[in-house]
């Protein structure tokens, strides 16, 4: 907890105004057991922000992304009630989230992949996967994979509360047991419970959530066993979350259950494999007017079943071949699916034979390059390219990549009306992307830096635009699109103050070969530039301030109302009860400067959120 950690270093208040102005303002505590432990660094190979849970509810997976410089989450009313997570200027139905060795699915939407009812504690990373690992690893998502696995159980637990202006407040309940300790293996079982609710930090955006979760795990010498369960019920109000711009006051209603049995084993220095199957069910329930149900009212429910295999094999000291599989299978009951497209078949097979080409001390030359195979029962099949060569020199990577990837659309997108709110496409094919890259990786004692430049070529990319003439709030199309990247982020800590700091540069060029198109709301909703710096300073013993900033240049959008710039700023003050072991009180705030940049085309900005809270654990 923090009580154990120490400090010598004085306050240095002009130091953290620098970082965003860091005026006393508030963070939520983090629910992560290893906050209560000891201080993650921000080095790059790390969490990559400072304020892990949010402010406005208890945390989430898709908590630890946003102000993250690798992900760009784009928020309807909170990041927990409905963020889209983009990579490196993708769209959100081009990101996956991989928990074990399975890619969780929505087939309907790329709008419910996030929506993942798992304790944080339980889960170690993110981490993320692009260029060739995405490529190889990733399923039907093109640009980047939102990667997790399944953290070890310890003995710990933990109740928190927390209150906020806007009628805000949150309980959480979290336990963590071990049953039996041998030799050679170890049984632990962990639950938690959450809930939270708001009136909104605007007017009609308000949520009440809840979430219930529990494991099961048998950790062996060399493996790890996890059977779990979830379920979260959300209810979600925000005007114009998805119709916009139409001006209608919308809610939506979602419910999901996940079932999941992981199984992980290395049996050598180079050889290992995990195994995941799952069930997940979703059920949305959308009003296009909150006050009536009559008004535009859509309902889905999609269920899904899938089973992968990740692993490597070593053939000889200078040859191995990782392998992956996914197989799923889902179908949706819907209200506005106009044809049968209501199930699908997906396969994907990657092979990628890695080779050693020279070794002398810490210096490596390896070599990757393989091929991954697509398939579904209703699309064409695509095979896939992939190769990388990797220079390392001790903590230096160094690395040159091309890989292919592709993907097939959603139900909403390829399945439903071609007309009313949203105008689905049956003609959509195939989405097929391409991406050069080169990149670097410097790690020191105290500091490291991160670099990569990179060209991606998309081909059909399936985006939501707006007409001007037409009836549609938005019509589902395809588009190809070049995309020019360079992101650079470093680390650097200063005795008791750790900062991070990251920019991104990124340009587009746009065929939509339709001269009816005159807005994107994704695909061209991106950050011409962006910066994001985070800090962490350990002001005493019992005292933390940890602050993330984010600026933005948004392209030009004619959907857009207000500025296409914007500054966030969530920060908070962490304080441990030295006369009482294991409490902390936090104070926090999130959007700081309550800045109304909408981050979705035409949908309303978020407001400022002010909580306190208290964390006792055990």
């Amino acid at each position: 907890m923090i009580s154990k950690l120490s400090s010598k270093c004085p306050v240095n208040w002009a130091v953290l105004a620098v970082l965003g102005g860091l005026t006393l303002s508030l963070s939520e505590a983090q629910d992560d057991p290893s906050f209560s432990v000891e201080l993650p660094e921000l080095y790059v190979t790390s969490s990559h922000t400072a304020t892990v849970e949010p402010a406005s509810t208890y945390g989430a997976p898709v908590s630890r992304l946003e102000l993250n410089p690798q992900f760009d989450l784009q928020v309807r009313n909170i990041a927990e009630a409905q963020g889209d997570v983009s990579i490196r200027g993708g769209i959100f139905e081009n990101t996956g989230f991989r928990v074990g060795a399975a890619t969780l699915v929505d087939p309907q939407t790329g709008h419910y992949f996030a929506e993942i009812p798992v304790a944080p504690e339980m889960l170690e990373g993110p981490s993320l996967l692009v260029a060739g690992d995405n490529a190889f690893a990733g399923f039907n998502s093109t640009v980047g994979t939102v990667d997790y696995s399944w953290a070890e159980i310890s003995q710990q637990g933990s109740a928190a509360v927390g209150f906020g202006d806007n009628s805000m407040n949150y309980q959480r309940l979290h336990q963590a047991t071990l049953l039996s300790v041998d030799q050679s293996v170890v049984w632990g079982a962990e639950v938690e419970t959450s809930r939270s609710e708001s009136s909104g930090s605007i007017e009609n955006g308000d949520h009440n959530f809840i979430r219930y979760s529990g494991r099961l795990q048998r950790v062996g010498e060399y493996t790890q066993t996890d059977f779990f369960a979830g379920y979260q019920s959300k209810y979600i109000a925000w005007p114009e979350l998805y119709a916009a711009p139409y001006g209608s006051n919308e809610s939506d209603e979602v419910r999901t259950s996940l079932f999941l049995f992981n199984h992980s084993q290395n049996y050598g220095p180079e050889s290992s494999w995990e195994a995941t199957v799952y069930h997940r069910r979703h059920h949305d329930h959308y009003l296009f007017n909150r006050d009536s149900i009559s008004d535009r009212s859509f309902v889905h429910q999609t269920e899904v079943s899938a089973a992968a295999l990740n692993g490597a094999q070593a053939m000889s000291d200078i040859f191995k071949v990782n392998y992956m599989i996914q197989l799923t299978t889902d179908e949706i009951e819907s209200t506005t699916l106009e044809n049968n497209f209501t199930s699908r078949d997906y396969a994907k097979i990657s092979l990628l034979p890695e080779f050693l080409l020279s070794e002398k001390g810490e210096r490596r030359v390896s070599l990757r390059a393989g091929l991954s195979y697509d398939d579904t029962s209703r699309d064409v099949s695509e095979v896939s390219p992939m190769a990388d060569v990797t220079w390392t020199n001790g903590d230096d990577t160094y690395y040159l990549s091309f890989s292919q990837a592709s993907q097939v659309s959603g139900y909403t997108a390829v399945g439903g009306a071609t007309g009313g709110l949203f105008a689905s496409n049956p003609n959509l094919k195939r989405e097929v992307s391409r991406n050069v890259e080169v990149g670097a990786t410097v790690k020191r004692s105290d500091w490291s830096v991160k670099a990569a430049a990179f060209l991606r070529e998309d081909a059909d990319l399936v985006d939501w635009t707006y007409s001007f003439g037409a009836t549609s709030a938005r019509s589902a199309k395809n588009v190809d699109i070049d995309t020019y990247g360079l992101e650079v982020i470093g680390s650097k800590r200063f005795g008791q103050l750790e900062l991070l700091a990251s920019a991104t540069i990124l340009d587009k060029h746009e065929d939509y070969g339709d001269p009816s198109v005159d807005a994107s709301f994704y695909a061209l909703n991106f950050a011409k530039l962006r910066l994001t710096a985070a800090a962490v300073w350990r002001a005493t013993e019992q005292i933390q301030i940890r602050v993330d900033n984010e600026y933005r240049d948004q392209a030009d959008n004619l959907l857009r109302e207000g500025r296409d710039t914007a500054l966030f700023t969530h920060c908070g003050v962490y304080y441990a009860i030295p006369e009482i072991d294991g409490l902390e009180l936090n104070a926090s705030i999130e959007n700081l400067w309550e800045d109304d940049f909408q981050e979705i085309p035409g949908t309303p900005g978020r407001g400022r959120q002010l909580s306190v809270g208290a964390r006792y654990s055990w």
